[in-house]
C-alpha cells in the first residue's frame, strides 16, 4: 500500500470511529479531527484547526477572559487540559469522567458528563496527543429500578439481575470485592479485635 493509500485508509477508520477524536499539541490546540468530532461542533469545521479544546467545546469558562480557553481561573482545574498535560508528561493512557457546563446552540448551558481519555503517540519527530471525549451523561442520568432490600436490578422483561450480573452483561463493568471498615467490625469482631483496631 503506497503512502497516500495508506493515509487514507487510516482516515476512514478514524472518521468510522462513532466518538470524536482530535489530535492535540501541548498548547491543547486541536491539529486534526475526525468526523464525529466535526459533527459534535456547531462551528465551522474549517475554523476548528488551531482552536483549543474549550473554544470548540464551547467550554462556558472560555469566554471569562480576552486570552480564551486555558487562561480562566478555573482552566487550572480543566481535566481535558490535565489529561493531555498527564499523557505529554509521560503517562500513556489518561481515562478520566468529568462534568463540564457548556454553552448549548440555544444559548442555553447545559451540563454534560463526558469521559476523557488522551493517548500520548509519535508523528515523525513530533509528540501529540490523542484526545477522545465520549458523552456519557444518558448512561448516568439513566434511572434504575433497584430492590431496596437485596439490591437486585429489574432488566427488560421485568426479569430482576444481581446487581453485578446486570452491569457485567449491560456495561461490561466488573466488580471486585472487599470488605467496608464498618462490615468488617460487624461480621469480624475478633479479626478487629485482634488487630487492635478501634471499635466503631
Amino acid at each position: 500500500m503506497n503512502p497516500k493509500a495508506e493515509e487514507s485508509f487510516f482516515k476512514t477508520i478514524v472518521d468510522a470511529f462513532p466518538s470524536p477524536v482530535f489530535v492535540m499539541d501541548r498548547s491543547v490546540r486541536i491539529l486534526a479531527h475526525n468526523a464525529a468530532a466535526a459533527r459534535m461542533l456547531t462551528m465551522d469545521i474549517n475554523y476548528i484547526p488551531q482552536e483549543r479544546a474549550g473554544t470548540v467545546l464551547h467550554c462556558i469558562h472560555s469566554t471569562e477572559t480576552p486570552d480564551g480557553c486555558g487562561y480562566a481561573p478555573s482552566c487550572r482545574g480543566c481535566v481535558v487540559r490535565q489529561s493531555v498535560g498527564r499523557s505529554f508528561q509521560g503517562q500513556q493512557i489518561v481515562r478520566e469522567r468529568v462534568k463540564m457546563e457548556l454553552m448549548g446552540t440555544d444559548g442555553e448551558i447545559k451540563e454534560r458528563y463526558l469521559m476523557v481519555t488522551t493517548s500520548l503517540f509519535g508523528y515523525g519527530d513530533q509528540e501529540l496527543v490523542l484526545l477522545i471525549i465520549e458523552d456519557i451523561s444518558e448512561l448516568l442520568k439513566a434511572m434504575l429500578p433497584i430492590c431496596c432490600h437485596c439490591k437486585k436490578i429489574r432488566g427488560e422483561a421485568a426479569h430482576w439481575h444481581p446487581m453485578e450480573a446486570y452491569f457485567m452483561e449491560h456495561h461490561n463493568i466488573q466488580f471486585s470485592h472487599g470488605i467496608c471498615p464498618d462490615c468488617a467490625r460487624k461480621y469480624y469482631p475478633e479479626i478487629y479485635h485482634n488487630r487492635g483496631l478501634p471499635a466503631k
